[in-house]
C-alpha cells in the first residue's frame, strides 16, 4: 500500500533561516530583553509583580516563600525556567542593584561581594511599598490585559506605573543586534523633571537637566564630568565615568585610604582581590595592608599606606588600574508601541506622560461608569422610598418574586436592576437615618459624575491630576541623592572632597613635606621652648614653613631653577610629630634637585609677576601667567649660573618694593619696577653687590605700615620700622640690618610683619614656637635683638613663617 504525504512546498533554506531568525530576534526584542518605555519593565519583571499582587503579598502582610511566588509566575504567566524567574526577582530585591527595590526580600538575597542568594526554598518575599505605586488602580481598567501563554488567564500588557520607573530604576538588557543600558536616577529629581514637562510641553533635554542632574546609583560613588550625562540626555547614548568615593586619613603618623562607596555593579570582593594582585605583582608599591571592614551600616575598605609613600599617588594609581573607576556606557533604548527606539531624556518623559494620561482617562471612565451605575440604583431606591406604601402593598399582593418585579417595573417605570435592588432592600433601610444616607450619597455621586465628566473633557485637568499624584509619591518616597556629580577630575580632589581650611605646610632639608591644621599651633610668649613640631632624621632639619589654604596651588621652585606645581591638599596631612612624606613621592624631581622655595597661589590673576632672587644676588621678574599651564615634569623658572641657587620667590607688581637680607646682616631695598620683566628661560639681573663669603638668605615685599622682622641662627630676633630702611638703587651694596656676633649667629630670615601678626619659628631639630609679633621688641637696625626661642645645645633656627591677621 502506497504511503500518502501532505502537500510538499519547496522552500529555500536561506529564506527559511532568515525568516526564522527574524521571528526569533523580534521575540527576544519585544518579549524578553527590552523594557517598555511606559512602565520601565521587561515582561518577566511585570509578571512577577502582577503575580505577587494577585497573591496579595502587600507590604502589610507577611512574607511568603520565594518558591511559591516563582511557581505561581511560572505556572500562570511565564513559561520559562524557574532560575530565570528567581534571578529577576532577586535583582528587584537587592538594594545595591536597584535604586528603589520593588520587592521586600527576607533572607539571603546576595551581596555586593557577588555572593549568590540562598535557594528560593529558603528565602521569602513580598512587594515593597513603592511597588504598590506600580500596580495602583490596575483593577480599574487602566491598562489592557492580554491572554497568558495558554489562554486560561489574563495578564497586564503594561503596569499603570504611577512614577517614571524606566528612569528611576533604570534597566539593562541584551537583545539581538541591540542592547539597552539605562542608569537609575533619583526619584525626586525625575518627578521634578516630569512636572517641568507637564508645565511646559516644549521643554528641552538641556532644560530638564537643570532638575535631573544625572544618574543616581544605589551604591553612590562620584560621576566625573558632565559631558557624558549631557550626551546621554540629548542623544540617548553617552559614556559616564564613575569613581569610588575614597578619603585619606592619618592615624599614628601613617596614611590610609578609606573607600566608602564603590561604582555601580562593581563586585567589592573582586575589587579588593585586584588591588591585592597589583600589590603582589609590584605594579603598585607602598600598600602594606588591605582590610574589608564593611558591615550592615555600609562599605568600608581600609588600605594602609607605607610611611614613606603618598596616599594621593597610590589612590590615583588605584583609579587608573582597578574598578575604582569605571565607565558606564549608557544606551537609552526602550520599546515604544513594541518598536525598539533610542530615546533622549525628553522622549522618555513624553511617552511616560502619554501613558499616564491614558491611565487617568481610563480610570476616570471606569469610575464614571461605576458612579453612574450606583446613581441608577439610588434613583430606584429614592423612587421606592418616595412611594413606600404603594411599593409594600404591591409586593404583598404579588404571588412570587418575578410577579413583584414585573409589577414594580410597570408601575414606577423602573429598570430590571432597580426593581431587583428594591426587592433585595432590607427593612432597616426604611429608617429616617438610612433614607438620609441614601440622599447624601446620591448628591455626592452627582457631584463626582460632574467632576469626572469635566476631567474627561479637559486635558489640563488630567495633567493636573498626574502632577498632584506625582507630588504625593515624591513626598512619600523622596530621599537624598547618593551619587555626587563633579565637573572634572580636578574638582574631585578639591571642592567636593576637601574642606577649605588654613594649614601650616613644612618642608625639611632632606625634602620631607607635610601639612597640619593651623589651629594646632597656639601663640606662646617669647622665650618659650616651643612645641615639638616634627620628628626628623638625625641629620635633617626643618627648612621651610608657610601658611596656605587647602585649595591653594603650591609652586615648588628648586635649586636648579625649575618649578613644579601641586595643590596644597595633595600634601598629605599628618600629626604635629610625624616626619611627613618625601617630596619626591609627590613631584618628579630630577637627580640632585631639591626644593628651595615654595609659594602658595590662590589665583593666577591675583598679581602681575613672580619675583625670584638667587643666592649670588641676581633678581628676576616674570609674568605669573607664564606659570599657569604646567606639565607634571615641571618647567624652567630661571636659568642659573654655575654654583648659583634660587633662594626666594614672591608675588609682586610694579608698585611694590622688595627688601633683601644677607647672611652677614646687610640689606637692600629697591623698587620692583627697577627690574625689567624677563621670560622663564632668562637669567636675571643684579639685585645686590655682595661682599666676599656673603650671600642672600631672604627677601620679602615692603609694606609701609609694617616692620622688618629679623631672626638669627641662635634664636635672636627683633623688629625694626621699615622707615629705617631707605630706598636704594638696584645693585647697591646695602646697609646694616642686624648686628652679627658669635652669640647671635648669622641671619636666617627677614620678613615684613604687622603688629597683629603671629610668627612661627622652626628649629633644625624640629621644635616650633608661635609668637605674637606685638610681643617682640622694636629696636634699631644695628642691634642684635632679644632671645625669641631658647635652643638646646647644637640646635639652631632654620625657618620662619608669618601668620597674618587676614589669614587668621
Amino acid at each position: 500500500m502506497a504511503e500518502t504525504y501532505g502537500k510538499v512546498m519547496p522552500v529555500a533554506i536561506e529564506e527559511e533561516m532568515k525568516k526564522s531568525y527574524i521571528d526569533y530576534a523580534m521575540s527576544v526584542i519585544v518579549g524578553r530583553a527590552l523594557p517598555d518605555v511606559r512602565d520601565g519593565l521587561k515582561p518577566i519583571h511585570r509578571r512577577i509583580l502582577y503575580a505577587m499582587s494577585e497573591l496579595n503579598l502587600t507590604p502589610d502582610r507577611p512574607h511568603r516563600k520565594s518558591a511559591t511566588i516563582v511557581g505561581d509566575v511560572m505556572g500562570k504567566y511565564h513559561p520559562h525556567g524557574d532560575a530565570a524567574i528567581y534571578d529577576a526577582m532577586v535583582r528587584m530585591a537587592q538594594d545595591f542593584s536597584i535604586r528603589y527595590p520593588l520587592i521586600d526580600g527576607h533572607g539571603n538575597f546576595g551581596s555586593v561581594d557577588g555572593d549568590p542568594p540562598a535557594a528560593m526554598r529558603y528565602t521569602e518575599a513580598r512587594l515593597s511599598k513603592i511597588a504598590l505605586e506600580m500596580l495602583s488602580d490596575i483593577d480599574k481598567d487602566t491598562v489592557d490585559f492580554i491572554p497568558n501563554f495558554d489562554e486560561t488567564l489574563k495578564e497586564p500588557k503594561v503596569l499603570p506605573s504611577r512614577f517614571p520607573n524606566l528612569l528611576v530604576n533604570g534597566s539593562s538588557g541584551i537583545a539581538v543586534g541591540m542592547a539597552t543600558n539605562i542608569p537609575p536616577h533619583n526619584l525626586s529629581e525625575v518627578i521634578d523633571g516630569t512636572i517641568m514637562m507637564i508645565e511646559n510641553k516644549d521643554v528641552t533635554p538641556e532644560e530638564l537637566m537643570k532638575v535631573i542632574k544625572g544618574p543616581d546609583f544605589p551604591t553612590g560613588g562620584i560621576i566625573v564630568g558632565t559631558e557624558g550625562i549631557k550626551e546621554m540626555y540629548t542623544s540617548g547614548r553617552g559614556s559616564i565615568v564613575i569613581r569610588a568615593k575614597a578619603k585619606i586619613e592619618v592615624e599614628h603618623g601613617r596614611e590610609k585610604i578609606i573607600i566608602n562607596e564603590i561604582p555601580y555593579m562593581v563586585n567589592k570582593a573582586k575589587l579588593i582581590e585586584k588591588i591585592a594582585e597589583l600589590v603582589r605583582d609590584k605594579h603598585i608599591e607602598g600598600i602594606t595592608d588591605i582590610r574589608d571592614e564593611s558591615d550592615r551600616n555600609g562599605i568600608r575598605v581600609v588600605i594602609e599606606i607605607r610611611k614613606d609613600s603618598s596616599a594621593k599617588v597610590i589612590l590615583n594609581k588605584l583609579y587608573k588600574h582597578t574598578q575604582m573607576q569605571v565607565t558606564f556606557g549608557a544606551i537609552m533604548l526602550a520599546l515604544v508601541d513594541n518598536r525598539p527606539m533610542v530615546l533622549n531624556l525628553r522622549d522618555i518623559i513624553y511617552y511616560y506622560l502619554e501613558h499616564q494620561k491614558d491611565v487617568i482617562v481610563r480610570r476616570t471612565k471606569y469610575e464614571l461608569a461605576k458612579a453612574r451605575e450606583r446613581v441608577h440604583i439610588l434613583e430606584g431606591l429614592r423612587i421606592a422610598l418616595a412611594n413606600l406604601d404603594e411599593v409594600i402593598s404591591l409586593i404583598r399582593k404579588s404571588k412570587d418574586v418575578p410577579t413583584a418585579k414585573e409589577g414594580l417595573i410597570k408601575k414606577f417605570n423602573l429598570t430590571d436592576k432597580q426593581a431587583q435592588v428594591i426587592l433585595d432592600m432590607r427593612l432597616q433601610r426604611l429608617t429616617a437615618l438610612e433614607r438620609q444616607k441614601i440622599e447624601e450619597e446620591y448628591k455626592e455621586l452627582l457631584q463626582k459624575i460632574e467632576y469626572y465628566e469635566k476631567v474627561l473633557s479637559d486635558e489640563k485637568m488630567v495633567l493636573g491630576i498626574i502632577k498632584e499624584e506625582l507630588l504625593a509619591i515624591k513626598e512619600k518616597f523622596k530621599d537624598e541623592r547618593r551619587t555626587a556629580i563633579v565637573e572634572d577630575i580636578e574638582e574631585i580632589s578639591e571642592e567636593d572632597l576637601i574642606a577649605q581650611e588654613d594649614v601650616v605646610i613644612t618642608m625639611t632639608h632632606f625634602g620631607y613635606v607635610k601639612r597640619m591644621p593651623l589651629s594646632g599651633y597656639k601663640s606662646q610668649r617669647r622665650g618659650g621652648k616651643g612645641v615639638n613640631g616634627i620628628t626628623t632624621r638625625e641629620e635633617d632639619f626643618v627648612e621651610k614653613i608657610f601658611v596656605a589654604s587647602t585649595h591653594h596651588v603650591l609652586l615648588f621652585f628648586t635649586n636648579l631653577g625649575n618649578v613644579y606645581r601641586l595643590k596644597a591638599h595633595e600634601v598629605p596631612e599628618t600629626s604635629r610629630t610625624a616626619k611627613g612624606t618625601a617630596i619626591v613621592n609627590l613631584i618628579n624631581l630630577k637627580p640632585g634637585e631639591k626644593i628651595t622655595a615654595v609659594i602658595p597661589i590662590k589665583d593666577f590673576d591675583e598679581a602681575n609677576y613672580i619675583v625670584m632672587v638667587t643666592k649670588n644676588g641676581l633678581i628676576k621678574k616674570t609674568l605669573l601667567s607664564e606659570f599657569k599651564a604646567m606639565r607634571k615634569t615641571g618647567i624652567i623658572a630661571i636659568n642659573l649660573n654655575p654654583e648659583d641657587e634660587l633662594i626666594g620667590v614672591n608675588l609682586a607688581n610694579d608698585e611694590n618694593e622688595v627688601i633683601l637680607a644677607t647672611l652677614k646682616g646687610l640689606s637692600i631695598r629697591f623698587k620692583v619696577k627697577d627690574v625689567s620683566p624677563l621670560g622663564r628661560s632668562a637669567k636675571g639681573v643684579k639685585a645686590m653687590s655682595l661682599q666676599k663669603d656673603d650671600r642672600i638668605v631672604a627677601f620679602d615685599m615692603v609694606v609701609d605700615d609694617r616692620d622688618v622682622f629679623i631672626i638669627t641662627e641662635k634664636g635672636f630676633g627683633k623688629r625694626t620700622p621699615i622707615s629705617e630702611y631707605r630706598l636704594q638703587s638696584r645693585g647697591g651694596k646695602g646697609i646694616i640690618t642686624q648686628k652679627i656676633t658669635e652669640k647671635t649667629g648669622y641671619v636666617v630670615s627677614l620678613r615684613t610683619v604687622s603688629h597683629k601678626d603671629d610668627i612661627i619659628i622652626s628649629t633644625a631639630n624640629g621644635m616650633m614656637i608661635r609668637l605674637k609679633v606685638e610681643g617682640i621688641p622694636v629696636t634699631g637696625r644695628n642691634t642684635r635683638g632679644v632671645t625669641l626661642i631658647k635652643l638646646e645645645e647644637e640646635d639652631s633656627v632654620s625657618a620662619v613663617a608669618v601668620v597674618s591677621e587676614e589669614e587668621e
